[in-house]
């Protein structure tokens, strides 16, 4: 991967890693939680860090095993104050990171990816299907949907469980809402080849659609 050269701070950098197994980059600590976890979870724990440490290191030209960062599985990315924040996600086969100074939230899905999306629509969001949709798009919308809340999910440090429920999603707005903490984020999403990728912010002014740091699929 690459990265843009003198980078500005005020516009996220964003990596997309295709999954391929990548385990070179671990601290001792890492390997540690990685043999108390299934073969599974062990392996995207590994490949993610690794990607989080290789594209950091680059970013602040620091050696990617001395990036000070905490990345527990399950719990939000922790960088030291002054180092900016870092938010990431995976599907099946993809790794997605990005790093701004400001609070900031991703996800990412395939485009084609199966799931029970009339019954998630229906438990979940307030959205009804138009005249004009064929079961495809409609199908999309709710992805779409689901990408951009689990995205503000991470801004907000929250539960999938406890929170889907509680997010509002105004696709013509580019706004989310979370009833409860009367909260309200705006999101940016971008189609990239097979992925859908969402990014939930609270104000980033310079924030840009094309800004993944390589678009190479190899």
């Amino acid at each position: 991967m690459t990265l843009l050269n003198n980078y500005d701070s005020k516009i996220p950098k964003i990596w997309f890693h295709k999954i391929k197994g990548v385990q070179d980059v671990a601290t001792l600590k890492e390997l540690e939680i990685a043999n108390k976890l299934s073969k599974q979870r062990a392996n995207i724990f590994l490949e993610s860090r690794a990607y989080i440490r290789q594209s950091l290191g680059t970013l602040f030209n620091i050696n990617p095993l001395e990036i000070p960062i905490i990345a527990d599985p399950g719990e939000p990315p922790k960088l030291p104050k002054g180092m900016g924040y870092l938010s990431f996600s995976h599907c099946c086969d993809a790794i997605i990171l990005v790093w701004h100074e400001k609070k900031i939230g991703i996800d990412i899905e395939r485009v084609d990816r199966d799931f029970s999306y009339m019954k998630l629509a229906k438990k979940y969001f307030l959205t009804s299907k138009k005249s004009n949709q064929t079961s495809e798009s409609y199908k999309k919308s709710i992805l779409n949907q689901w990408c951009a809340i689990e995205a503000a999910i991470k801004w907000n440090h929250g539960k999938l469980s406890e929170d889907l429920k509680e997010w509002q999603y105004y696709e013509n707005e580019k706004t989310l809402f979370h009833n409860a903490k009367k909260l309200k984020l705006k999101f940016t999403q971008i189609t990239f080849y097979k992925w859908t990728i969402s990014l939930a912010y609270k104000d980033i002014s310079q924030l840009i659609s094309n800004i993944i740091c390589s678009s190479k699929i190899i």
